[in-house]
């Protein structure tokens, strides 16, 4: 058993991938080819931004943005403590120091109720995570911001596809970010990202970013790094895009059931907040004892997966900027989640044995 099945979704989109791959290759446009261009376009359409930019990886998603942002040395970022350590990662490889805050302990992401509270002079944006699969509370957070005078980015590097109030991931924020890595619900075959803005200045910023801020050939505008997103993972993500709708659906489908099949059992299923889809980039529970129940899935051969066992401020790269105030629902949460098999083409005959080995271990 798979805990995601990509050759399955290959099976399905092989001849469209391999004409996408195809050509590129008689193109021999390997870097920046139309096809980046094409990908761009097709994506700023989906989420309903008014620009988006290709670039290498999600975590560079994150660090042009910022940079893009001009957040820099002695400023100071929000971040959840629950998450993928890149979300506050990017922000110290600058010289920012990131102020972690707690969780909303039913969706996992940035609690808005304890943003004003984190909020410094020196605070120059909010990074909200759409974990697991849907959005933060992104309307709250961009009122908080709004009064403040501070920018938000979107890490919506599990939640692209989601919905908040009718509105895409990737088109609510100053810049939103999100990942392309091969296991995100939108997933190339080797890294990729995205940036997002309605900002015009802010997209040919990042545009100068992504390739060593030049802004005309040889003409180094701004600092910049090697952020462009390959051509060859751009024609791939073409071919996946048009199925990526009807995944979204069958995602939505499959967590509805797990939970339906779950609702009863001794462990705490997905919640969905009001006015949001899920896309189910991760099908967690919260169980009593994670160690044993992993055990007991393994030996029935049922695979899981701990997204994130050590949250942020405890992580010892990030150590130093922890000031001790309370995160209990963050370090709860680490010592509790795993994640179950999700992916678009699960049948429900596996679905069903999967659920029986949970309720049975549970």
């Amino acid at each position: 058993m798979q805990f995601i099945d990509l050759k399955k979704q290959y099976e399905y989109i092989k001849q469209d991938v391999l004409k996408e791959i195809n050509e590129v290759l008689d193109s021999g446009q390997y870097i920046m080819g139309k096809k980046v261009d094409e990908l761009e376009s097709v994506l700023t359409n989906y989420t309903g931004a008014k620009h988006c930019v290709g670039v290498a990886d999600g975590t560079k998603a994150l660090l042009i943005a910022l940079m893009a942002l001009d957040i820099g040395g002695n400023d100071e970022v929000i971040v959840p403590a629950f998450t993928f350590i890149a979300t506050a990662s990017m922000a110290a490889l600058l010289g920012v120091k990131p102020v972690f805050v707690d969780i909303d302990p039913d969706t996992y992401n940035l609690d808005p109720e304890l943003i004003e509270a984190a909020i410094t002079p020196k605070t120059k944006a909010i990074i909200a995570v759409g974990l697991f699969g849907q959005c933060a509370n992104l309307d709250a957070i961009n009122k908080i911001a709004a009064k403040h005078n501070l920018a938000v980015i979107e890490d919506a590097a599990q939640s692209f596809g989601a919905l908040h109030n009718n509105k895409h991931s990737c088109s609510m924020t100053t810049i939103s970010c999100t990942s392309f890595f091969p296991s995100k619900p939108l997933g190339a075959y080797g890294d990729g990202g995205a940036c997002f803005t309605n900002d015009d200045a802010l997209n040919e910023k990042i545009r100068w970013i992504r390739i060593h801020g030049q802004d005309v050939r040889y003409h180094h505008k701004i600092l910049g790094l090697n952020g462009r997103l390959d051509t060859i993972q751009a024609g791939i993500l073409l071919a996946k895009m048009r199925v990526f709708p009807k995944e979204v659906e069958l995602r939505d489908k499959i967590g509805r059931r797990y939970n339906e099949l779950l609702k009863d059992a001794d462990c705490v299923i997905p919640y969905t907040a009001p006015g949001n889809t899920h896309v189910y980039a991760q099908y967690s529970l919260i169980v009593k004892n994670r160690e044993s129940f992993i055990a007991k899935l393994q030996a029935q051969g049922v695979p899981t997966a701990v997204h994130y066992p050590i949250p942020l401020h405890l992580q010892p790269a990030l150590a130093k900027y922890y000031d001790n105030q309370p995160l209990p629902h963050s370090e709860r949460i680490a010592k509790h989640i795993v994640s179950l098999p999700m992916h678009p083409y699960l049948d429900e005959a596996t679905q069903d044995k999967i659920v029986t080995v949970v309720k049975n271990s549970l």
